[in-house]
């Protein structure tokens, strides 16, 4: 049984454009919408077995992760995601990083295509990459995502960072499912369409 590539986005609405920030990323300050994530978070987290980073988001993580488990003030619904972040593994697709200290990571710096085909190959649960949306155009133009998942936010901001970057010609995504919670988040979940032959 191969296992499926997804993608995981947390998005904010933009005139003409989405902006992307990590969706595990540390609660600066507590709402029913950060609650919801983190539920979402931990449940999510159960059902994969790696996690995929571009640089700048692992380096990200790795900042904030470690040191979260073992923080006093560390909110206990941090501490859940803490110990998965943690204890997951972790591959890291960059070409400029030298090493990765965060627990249970391993870099691959080339070959990037035939890595993840070869791990799709493998047995287990399914991979997610979250935000990285450096690695996200790559493998999107390549074919090796099997599904996107999209957080949309109910807050508009003025300028931001395009979700998609770098990709060329069009991608067309077919909507699998709608998540709407009472906070207004609504989790999107896409497969990319079929092209017909």
């Amino acid at each position: 049984m191969s296992r499926d590539v997804e993608i995981l986005f947390h998005t904010a609405l933009l005139p003409l454009r989405f902006t992307t920030v990590p969706v595990i990323a540390p609660a600066r300050s507590p709402s029913s919408r950060q609650f919801v994530l983190h539920e979402y978070a931990i449940d999510f987290l159960s059902d994969v077995d790696a996690l995929l980073f571009g640089r700048v988001t692992y380096q990200l993580m790795a900042d904030y992760w470690p040191a979260a488990a073992t923080n006093p003030s560390t909110s206990k619904s941090d501490l859940e995601i803490a110990h998965k972040m943690n204890n997951l593994p972790k591959i890291v697709f960059s070409k400029t990083l030298q090493e990765v200290k965060w627990n249970n990571s391993r870099l691959v710096k080339e070959n990037i295509p035939e890595e993840i085909s070869k791990m799709k190959q493998e047995s287990g649960k399914d991979m997610v990459i979250f935000g990285s949306r450096s690695i996200v155009s790559t493998f999107m133009q390549l074919g090796l995502i099997d599904e996107y998942r999209i957080i949309l936010n109910p807050i508009v901001l003025g300028n931001g960072n395009p979700l998609f970057k770098g990709i060329n010609g069009k991608q067309n995504l077919k909507l699998l499912n709608a998540k709407v919670f009472d906070s207004g988040i609504v989790i999107l979940f896409y497969e990319p369409a079929k092209t017909s032959s």
